[in-house]
């Protein structure tokens, strides 16, 4: 593992130096949106909605929309005027007994691991959270923004833990939950616990496991055995670079004789050059052919 983030947790006079690694990870199988024929990967272009043209990343700013529809454009010196924190410290706060700490507050979980040096106040942290049965509760600066987080003992580790703040916890509104009709008879009742008593038991995790991921990966390996593998060229992208790059500045000429007053050349496929003869020649033929034609009249 690597560290993600160096610090130290604080608790009174003492400093315990720490690495912060992150304690889970994501198993799915990742997928990308291909050209069903070939194989090839779907690009997207950043345009703007309003002049459908492609923006550049130094070009892009961070907008919020506010419920009427419109746009409020945010600087990076708006930004800087924010309340930020840089700060490498776990400060602790409080110490809470651990029934108190709802898991719906939890979010992100990190893994804390002592410098060298640091190993005996690790411990001393450690130790003194499990036999009081309490967790830390935590200020800790993560990219910049102030952010609440546990600390708990996990393993002989002690583990960090995110939490959302009180308002992103959404209040469950079921009025219905509290008609006469939702409530359970005495027998439905009896009948309940009787089921819990039947299937009651300790948890294991390796009675799990994640049958979809695993039957997915055992799809794509036996496609890939079978040869069923598409190679999508790069050449092609790059050609398709190109192809733009001429069609952006063929637009751009055609935009420059429009600001000069001159007539927009006539479409002529790729070849431009010899459209333009073609068309010359087509015309000369024409201007020809009525010549001949006024002269037999007459």
């Amino acid at each position: 593992m690597r560290a993600i983030w160096k610090g130290a947790v604080s608790f009174g006079l003492v400093n315990v130096p720490v690495r912060l690694y992150s304690a889970t990870e994501n198993h799915d199988v990742q997928f990308r949106q291909v050209h069903r024929e070939d194989g090839g990967r779907i690009r997207y272009k950043r345009t703007c909605a309003i002049d459908g043209e492609e923006v550049s990343f130094d070009d892009i700013a961070k907008g919020y929309e506010t419920e009427d529809g419109e746009m409020v454009v945010l600087t990076d010196e708006d930004f800087a005027d924010l309340p930020s924190k840089t700060s490498k410290e776990i400060g602790v706060t409080k110490f809470v007994p651990v029934d108190q700490i709802d898991p719906m507050w939890l979010d992100k979980s990190y893994y804390l691991e002592p410098d060298k040096a640091a190993t005996k106040p690790y411990a001393l942290l450690r130790d003194a959270l499990e036999s009081e049965q309490r967790v830390a509760i935590v200020t800790v600066s993560i990219r910049t923004r102030m952010t609440m987080a546990v600390l708990r003992v996990r393993d002989g580790v002690i583990v960090m833990q995110t939490m959302l703040w009180p308002d992103e916890i959404r209040s469950p509104d079921f009025a219905s939950l509290g008609e006469e009709e939702a409530r359970a008879s005495k027998q439905e009742m009896s009948m309940a616990k009787l089921l819990i008593d039947q299937l009651a038991g300790d948890y294991d995790a390796d009675e799990y496991e994640d049958d979809y991921s695993i039957a997915l990966k055992e799809l794509v390996r036996a496609k890939v055995e079978g040869g069923e593998v598409q190679h999508a060229p790069e050449a092609a992208d790059e050609a398709g670079e190109v192809v733009d790059l001429l069609a952006a500045l063929a637009k751009s000429v055609e935009k420059a004789k429009a600001a000069r007053g001159e007539e927009p050349a006539s479409s002529g496929g790729s070849a431009g050059g010899r459209a333009t003869s073609t068309t010359k020649g087509a015309a000369k033929k024409t201007a020809t052919k009525k010549s001949a034609a006024k002269k037999k009249a007459s």
